[in-house]
């Protein structure tokens, strides 16, 4: 389904739930998150306060994004006005030390009653046995819920969070653009083959250089750039990881990296030719400089087609009247069209001295109305079936049409990257995706040096 917008200008307070772009999934979390660390509550007092009641326990809940907790600020006083014996206190840790952070306080017993966790972070607490069994818990009748997210965050039976927000990936584009050129974006279609590829023939006829050359013409400058087609980057929840879904390919085995397949060389080699050889998306050096360049292209109206999920919501504000933009459903490959779901959970601490309480508030941030204040502030797309609406009707109200975005959250997926030492696989891997993606290492190489390096990491 196709969706269009004036992009009028309006004032959007919060921001939208984010994966940070890169090679890894940082989580899906509201943009311009990593603020100052800081405590908030959300209100009830501390029980050794003035006025406060003797009976009143408090609950500490952490998270890393300060627009997330304003939205939580006003969940939680609606939590407190039933329970008035709980006071949920909020912790903002930034995200630049959030994952230093949280292992050391997890040790020392100084770790909140509950955190925000990502897809691949959880798992090596939840197999050292520091987060609470949400299946056991809460029970297994997660039907609230979105399933893609339970699907995430279950581990060897368990689930191991609530869940909280997400993501699903669609294809922002360039109306003026697009229709100028006379393409219909719900028809795109990539094929490393190129035997039914409209893609890259598309791309061709949008991308322009100052003086109106496409890259096809042989006066075109490539360093004078007016419009660019994609962002064809190494971005792996935007990027490459649906393309890889998209051919029939996984880039996870198990707990370890499985980079280094035909299908996988054929994909990136797909990507790596759009920058390096037709040269139709931003050169990667540029993008891997900058992981926010290619939505400040969009958004600047010099990038016609932009593939990304709910967190680039928020920058739209800033297209104003400048032109017509729409959502479509994410491009289509030989194997379909296939998105990436992300998401972030609520974990309960293992060893919390409040179970009770924090079973109570581990409740309310599971229900709809715990989770309605993200959807209404349009801070995030909430994990809650039911809160969802509220974040749809949000969006309608700045004149965008949210459809094709909560479509793919329920749509054919790959999984996010999950696993107890999946970060630190990843966190190899990028020096040959660099150099993969400004074509200096051949495809085939970079894939199985990358799998050999990640996978040492995994499991050393």
């Amino acid at each position: 389904m196709s969706s269009t917008s004036r992009g009028r200008r309006s004032t959007i307070s919060t921001i939208g739930a984010v994966a940070a772009t890169g090679l890894l999934l940082a989580a899906c979390s509201p943009a311009g998150s990593g603020g100052g660390d800081s405590t908030t509550s959300s209100g009830g007092g501390d029980s050794s306060s003035d006025g406060g009641s003797s009976e009143q326990t408090t609950v500490t809940f952490r998270l890393w994004d300060e627009a997330a907790a304003k939205a939580y600020e006003t969940s939680f006083a609606e939590f407190e006005k039933e329970h008035a014996d709980i006071n949920v206190e909020i912790e903002v840790v930034p995200w630049a030390n959030y994952w230093e952070q949280l292992p050391l306080d997890i040790s020392s017993g100084e770790m909140a009653d509950i955190f925000w966790t990502n897809t691949s972070n959880f798992g090596r607490y939840a197999d050292n046995g520091d987060l609470l069994d949400i299946t056991a818990t809460l029970g297994d009748d997660h039907d609230e819920w979105s399933q893609a997210v339970v699907d995430l965050y279950t581990r060897d039976g368990k689930l191991w969070g609530v869940p909280q927000l997400q993501d699903g990936i669609a294809l922002f584009y360039n109306k003026t653009i697009v229709d100028a050129a006379g393409i219909d974006p719900t028809t795109l279609k990539w094929d490393p083959t190129g035997a039914s590829d409209t893609l890259l023939p598309a791309l061709q006829a949008v991308t322009k250089d100052a003086n109106g050359n496409a890259p096809t013409d042989a006066a075109f400058d490539i360093n004078n750039v007016a419009v660019w087609g994609l962002n064809a980057q190494a971005d792996l929840q935007a990027i490459w990881g649906p393309f890889v879904g998209s051919n029939g390919g996984v880039y996870q085995d198990g707990d370890e990296l499985a980079l280094d397949s035909p299908e996988n060389v054929e994909t990136f080699t797909y990507l790596v030719d759009l920058i390096n050889t037709h040269k139709v998306a931003p050169p990667a050096a540029d993008t891997a400089a900058n992981g926010d360049l290619s939505r400040e292209y969009f958004v600047q109206g010099k990038l016609a087609f932009f593939q990304s999920g709910q967190y680039s919501l928020p920058a739209t504000a800033d297209i104003g009247d400048t032109f017509e933009w729409g959502i479509v459903p994410a491009l289509e490959g030989p194997a379909g069209r296939v998105t990436l779901v992300n998401g972030i959970v609520a974990a309960g601490n293992a060893k919390t001295e409040n179970l009770e309480a924090t079973t109570t508030v581990l409740q309310w941030l599971g229900s709809d109305a715990g989770q309605v204040a993200l959807a209404e502030s349009g801070a995030a797309f909430p994990a809650a079936v039911g809160a969802q609406q509220s974040y749809v009707d949000f969006w309608t109200e700045q004149g965008v049409d949210v459809t094709a975005l909560q479509e793919a959250t329920q749509a054919e997926s790959i999984p996010a990257p999950v696993g107890p030492n999946i970060q630190a696989g990843f966190g190899e891997i990028g020096p040959f995706f660099e150099e993969m993606f400004q074509g200096r290492l051949p495809v085939a190489e970079a894939l199985a040096q990358a799998q050999a390096a990640g996978n040492t990491a995994i499991n050393g």
